[in-house]
């Protein structure tokens, strides 16, 4: 049973990794994955109630203050000693109030039904926020201060700077304690010696109060040798050795590193949210013959739902009445308004951007495209790439091997040499160096910046490990109809003789084809009804299995279908101009053909292009086809694909795949329909087209929402440069961190240097990591 949880209060992915592991050891566990980013893990296995309490107790021992919780509950975050009736607390202490919602509020006994921050108030007002001391009636207040206003709405009113300070008292320690440090620098060599030595120490402490704090809190519950505990040992011996300098120097850049961490995840993290974000939360739907607002997720099929302008989808349906334009893209990245009439399916999350129209819902809210790919992207996440499970058992091995490194030189230096201070002081550098927190954060962030790249672009991978495998693919394999071709056949050509015209022979023709399924025939019909040719019903029809339909029509045979029919009825077909794709349909009256209508599957405008581009990254293209040779030839050759196989039945593609596996290396498969999913399931990348069946979707490992091969090429980009990004990662951490540890083992790396290999590569490969972010912001700039 696979169950999701919310981590309320973690900081650091290196504890996460090792809560992670910590879970996955534990009796009826079968398995436990993170997502640090969206602070969420799954766990599989049978979640007794005693068994979470056992899981939060590792999570707190691992970090102080950390909680797992049931996904989706409604909880408190760092709720204690609540005796509240509120529905919803954050941060709320010693609350006796019977309010409907508190944030960090203290001592308060108050009925109102909103309160933000608001301590020792007794007040009636609806909804305060960070209010103070106040005696008001007021509706809403937010930030307000002794205030005893009767007002409706108050925001940041009175001393705002003061709020602010004290909202955020850590931010206002942590400013202090840099202008007191950099006071100590600039005066350091006119100060006097105690004096120098109190600024630097009070700056330490206003810089790093929470580091000495969580250390202490790790140390009583007998975790050691966490990143807060390594720094503040760090910082510690540096004092001790009087580099008062370098001491408060670690842990200010050690939390200008967190501050890094917490912009990167949150940058990464609203990649991935944004899409969530355009669910709808309201709809207007028919009721009893009026139209009245409901909540989106009690929308039911079949429900006729009002759509005005400017407004968003809320659940995919079918356009009952209008016409109107949609902006898509938010689903598939495509900049051009799309043009919809009735008739026509329309996915949620798009915006009307035209006419109001009525549409009937096809699909509930939960179930509508936007849920499903806010939920595939946000699941992707936690599908995590081989190479981030080899830098999490990496790092097992690293810290470790570090930490005892440095104890080591301390003891052997100092006996060797008898240097005992200048060999303690290298052994502090080498544990400044030891955490590999910027490194367990920086290659999950680069997949995690990868995956919200490709969804702003209409490309939903299903996990880290998808773009890794994207990324070493060596051929592309494609399916031809509704992947490489538009999978809708219209007429192309006509061709008339002995006396018709076009409009005589698409009647004939159309009035016989209209009493079958056929797609060709349903093409042709189609046709005829937008050209506004009006039918006749036969006398009599029938259909011919695989070669076409006959009739009788105002007393007369009607044959039509391919070249074997006709041969099979003896019919001399005269000469025609030659046709290099589609269906050829003739058209016999009493054994004399009138005409010919072709009927083909339109190749899609980005096959070409797509196909183009991916030969000159080097890439072998290949086309699998169920259709006979001369379509499929006819395409291939239109968009230069390297090789073709027709008249292949599904266990053939999956056959020819591995052909192709053999000779090239890893391949990926791209198709649509139903009898593709085997082969998507057998590919070392399976792609699918959003037009595509459910189940084609569900086996890919990535899926393209613009239904568009270029939309290939372009997930393959953004595999390559994620890819690289962690490669980038790797090698330049791991490259600082030895280089630093060499240069201080021959006494020529001070503790500004490791504070640089530490914070300062975490910094840069933070950077480096969202980088496919902006990178991807440009392009869609360029684009549009």
């Amino acid at each position: 049973m696979e169950n999701n949880f919310d981590i309320l209060n973690l900081g650091c992915a290196h504890c996460g990794s090792k809560i992670e592991d910590a879970i996955k050891k534990l009796d009826g566990i079968e398995d436990a994955v993170l997502n640090f980013p969206m602070r969420k893990i799954k766990i599989k296995g049978d979640i007794s109630e005693t068994l979470l309490d056992e899981i939060n107790r590792i999570a707190d021992k691992i970090e102080a203050g950390v909680k797992i919780v049931p996904h989706g509950h409604k909880h408190n975050e760092h709720g204690h000693d609540c005796k509240c009736g509120g529905h919803h607390h954050e941060h709320s202490h010693d609350c006796e109030c019977g309010g409907h919602h508190h944030e960090h509020g203290h001592d308060c006994q108050c009925g109102g039904h909103h309160h933000e921050h608001g301590h020792d108030c007794e007040c009636d007002g609806h909804h305060h926020e960070h209010g103070h001391d106040c005696e008001c009636g007021g509706h809403h207040h937010e930030h307000g201060h002794d205030c005893e206003c009767g007002g409706h709405h108050h925001e940041h009113s009175h001393n705002n700077t003061e709020t602010k300070i004290k909202k955020n008292p850590e931010i206002t320690l942590f400013i202090a304690g840099v202008l007191l440090f950099a006071l100590a620098l600039a005066a350091e060599h006119i100060l006097h010696f105690k004096l120098a030595f109190l600024i630097y120490l009070a700056a330490y402490l206003l810089i790093g109060f929470n580091v000495l704090k969580a250390t202490v809190k790790n140390i009583s519950k007998g975790n050691f040798f966490d990143e807060n505990f390594l720094m503040t040992i760090a910082a510690v011996g540096a004092f001790i050795l009087g580099e008062y300098s370098e001491a408060v120097g670690i842990v200010l850049f050690f939390k200008i590193g967190e501050l890094f961490e917490n912009y990167a995840v949150e940058k990464s993290r609203k990649a991935i949210t944004d899409v969530a974000a355009l669910k709808v939360d309201k709809a207007t739907i028919l009721r009893n013959g009026e139209y009245v607002n409901i909540d989106s997720e009690d929308i039911k099929i079949g429900d006729i739902l009002l759509i005005k302008t400017g407004e968003s989808i809320p659940a995919d349906g079918i356009m009952c009445e209008g016409n109107s334009k949609l902006d898509t893209s938010a689903i598939n990245g495509e900049p051009v308004p799309l043009v919809i009439k009735k008739g026509d399916r329309i996915m949620s999350g798009c915006i009307n951007l035209a006419d109001t129209f009525t549409m009937e819902a096809t699909a509930i809210a939960a179930e509508s495209m936007i849920s499903r790919i806010a939920q595939a992207v946000e699941d992707a996440a936690s599908q995590k790439p081989q190479i981030d499970r080899f830098i999490t058992r990496f790092c097992k091995i690293y810290t470790p091997f570090v930490i005892i490194t440095a104890l080591l030189t301390a003891i052997l230096g100092s006996v060797i040499t008898g240097n005992v201070g200048n060999w303690i002081y290298t052994a502090l550098t080498f544990l400044v160096i030891s955490c590999p927190c910027a490194l367990v954060l920086s290659v999950p962030l680069a997949y995690f910046s990868g995956i919200g790249a490709a969804s702003s672009k209409g490309i939903l991978f299903k996990g880290g490990a998808s773009i890794e495998a994207l990324s070493k693919i060596k051929a592309v394999i494609f399916d031809k109809t509704g992947t490489l071709t538009n999978g809708s056949f219209t007429i192309t050509d006509i061709y008339t003789c002995n006396g018709i015209n076009e409009r005589e022979l698409l009647e004939i023709c159309g009035s016989c084809e209209q009493t079958s399924t056929h797609p060709v025939a349903e093409s042709i019909t189609s046709y005829c009804r937008n050209k506004g040719i009006e039918l006749i019903q036969p006398d009599s029809s029938g259909e011919i299995a695989g070669k076409g339909v006959y009739a009788v029509l105002r007393e007369k045979n009607v044959l039509c279908g391919n070249e074997k029919l006709m041969s099979e009825k003896n019919i001399i077909i005269p000469q025609m101009p030659e046709i290099k794709l589609g269906n050829v349909v003739f058209v016999a009256v009493d054994n004399e053909i009138i005409g010919r209508i072709v009927v083909s599957d339109s190749v899609k405008n980005t096959s070409a292009n797509a196909i183009s581009q991916l030969k000159k990254k080097g890439i072998h293209t290949v086309m699998l086809t169920g259709d006979k040779a001369e379509n499929a030839d006819a395409v291939g050759n239109i968009i230069g694909i390297d090789k073709i196989k027709s008249g292949l039945m599904p266990q053939d593609k999956l056959t020819e795949l591995n052909k192709v596996r053999e000779e090239f290396g890893c391949v990926m498969f791209v198709g649509d329909g139903i009898n593709d999913a085997p082969v998507l399931a057998g590919a070392d990348v399976g792609g699918a087209m959003q037009s595509g069946s459910d189940i084609a979707l569900e086996a890919a490992d990535a899926v393209f929402m613009n239904s568009e091969p270029m939309a290939v090429v372009a997930a393959k980009k953004i595999a390559d440069t994620t890819q690289r990004i962690a490669y980038q990662n790797i090698i330049f951490a791991l490259g600082i961190k030895a280089l630093v540890l060499i240069l201080g083992l021959f006494d020529h790396a001070d503790m500004w240097l490791a504070v640089f290999a530490d914070s300062g590569v975490a910094m840069l490969l933070i950077l480096n990591s969202i980088r496919i972010l902006k990178s991807n912001k440009r392009r869609n700039s360029n684009e549009s």
